[in-house]
């Protein structure tokens, strides 16, 4: 039986766990996607979206999940996009994705959205299906902004499931997108598990309940953004989050990724204030060596006054601005 290390690198993570089957034409979609984008002059953004599941068994019935619905990187990719981006999103199957976000089963089920009108009487013809009244301007906005991001091709869409789908597509589509140095973004608002179940340890076929209890001893996921920021995208603009339960430890840790992993931006938020209020954090180029190292720039929205304001327009106009000094330095 194969050694697996005590706690994985990327390095031994990636070889000893085995690619998704679709690696290699998720591999020619970006390639082509950003062949097109660069005869454009477009700056391309990969942005990061929804759960990784972990499964426990290798035919899989059971897995662990957590609770993201991709909510953030699908509003975000919406904002990326009406500010001039190209958008590779890359999304949990079945998570919310952009523009049909709007219409989730949840918030506001599409079904809602439609009428039937019946012929008139005596009519043979059969009824037709309108749009509500209230709903038909909000509904005309979002089908026009689709329909333009798909005459452009300025979105390219691929799906992950696994914590392992994700880790292999993350490299592969980061290596890509290193092409365009600086004028390439990474926005990871993927709600990343932080531990897996290796292969190797995997139950074959469904995990008996009649055994009783169920012990699983799992393996920390290794930290990707070292080696993202170190090898495979040594220009571009990379931005994490870093979401927590206790004010009292979100700036100091979102501080520490920053000093750990080298990159740009880490967006802190706080579990209860995540949809009004977000913190960049950020590392200060002050000449004095006495200056603090690290800075903060809080961003909030009041949603009394307007509710349908989203964050995230605020955090993407704010990432443009810092993207274009980033590309100026």
């Amino acid at each position: 039986m194969e050694t697996l290390p005590t706690t994985f690198s990327a390095e031994a993570y990636f070889q000893t766990q085995p690619p998704p089957p679709t690696i290699e034409q998720d591999v020619q979609s970006v390639r082509g996607f950003l062949k097109q984008q660069r005869e454009h002059g477009k700056k391309v953004v990969l942005v990061t979206s929804g759960g990784t599941t972990v499964p426990l068994e290798l035919n899989v019935v059971r897995f662990l999940d957590n609770f993201s619905a991709g909510t953030r990187g699908a509003t975000s990719a919406e904002y990326f996009l009406k500010a001039g981006y190209a958008v590779i999103f890359m999304h949990r199957q079945f998570s919310l994705q952009p523009f049909s976000r709007h219409y989730s089963h949840s918030t506001n089920p599409f079904l809602d959205l439609l009428e039937i009108d019946d012929p008139p009487d005596g009519s043979t013809a059969p009824p037709s299906i309108s749009v509500t009244s209230s709903k038909r301007d909000h509904l005309l906005g979002v089908l026009k902004s689709y329909k333009s991001v798909q005459k452009a091709g300025t979105m390219l869409t691929l799906t992950f499931v696994t914590i392992n789908d994700y880790l292999w597509l993350l490299r592969a589509v980061s290596q890509e997108l290193s092409v365009l140095g600086k004028d390439a973004m990474y926005y990871l608002a993927a709600a990343v598990s932080d531990f897996f179940l290796p292969r190797q340890k995997m139950s074959v076929h469904k995990i008996q309940s009649g055994k009783g209890s169920l012990h699983i001893e799992m393996d920390q996921v290794p930290k990707i953004l070292k080696p993202m920021v170190a090898e495979w995208t040594r220009q571009g603009f990379v931005v994490s989050f870093k979401l927590e339960t206790d004010d009292g430890i979100l700036i100091p840790k979102a501080q520490a990724a920053l000093e750990r992993y080298g990159h740009s931006v880490v967006i802190a938020n706080e579990l209860h204030r995540r949809k009004f209020e977000v913190a960049f954090v950020y590392r200060t180029h002050d000449a004095d060596p006495s200056a603090p190292r690290f800075a903060e720039t809080w961003v909030r929205i009041d949603l009394e006054k307007d509710p349908e304001k989203e964050v995230e327009e605020d955090i993407v106009n704010e990432l443009v601005r810092r993207h274009k000094q980033w590309l100026e330095m």
